[in-house]
């Protein structure tokens, strides 16, 4: 069974992207170094633009920092698109950093993170859309809920 093009894995699973962030201090949204494309930490930017705020164990549970991550993958491919053009470019994830807003007791930072590898699961599929990951938790600027950096190989 062939996989589909990831563009016409988002059209299919009928994705919506929020509008890409713009930097906030001295980095680039991505950068292409030999066949890799790297990504800046994301945060979860809602479709008006604003960005999601909460910390998971305080005032958002496992479930709503969950979708926050989702809505960092969402985050993602918008900037993927906007910076860099087609995802159809992107071969594989190869390396997802995934940190969780959280108290010092929450301990549910990999199934918070699964919002984000899910999503790229489904639009790359699960061979090429599951890299190598971490997830961590630790305070985040401006209360987000969740940042996620990552690394894609390209097709040569």
């Amino acid at each position: 069974m062939s996989m589909d093009k990831p563009s016409e894995q988002v059209k299919k699973l009928n994705l919506r992207f929020p509008p890409a962030p713009k930097p906030v201090g001295v980095y680039r949204p991505i950068l292409v170094v030999d066949n890799f494309l790297y990504v800046s930490g994301q945060g979860p930017v809602d479709f008006d633009g604003s960005v999601m705020k909460g910390r998971a164990g305080d005032d958002l549970n496992a479930d709503q920092a969950k979708q926050a991550a989702r809505q960092v993958g969402l985050t993602m491919l918008s900037t993927i698109v906007t910076h860099f053009g087609s995802l159809d470019k992107i071969k594989r994830v190869v390396k997802v950093l995934g940190m969780v807003n959280c108290t010092p007791d929450f301990e549910k930072h990999p199934y918070v993170i699964n919002g984000f590898s899910e999503l790229f699961a489904d639009v790359f599929g699960k061979e090429n859309g599951i890299g190598v990951r971490s997830a961590v938790g630790m305070m985040l600027p401006n209360n987000i809920p969740v940042e996620v950096e990552a690394m894609f190989e390209l097709h040569q």
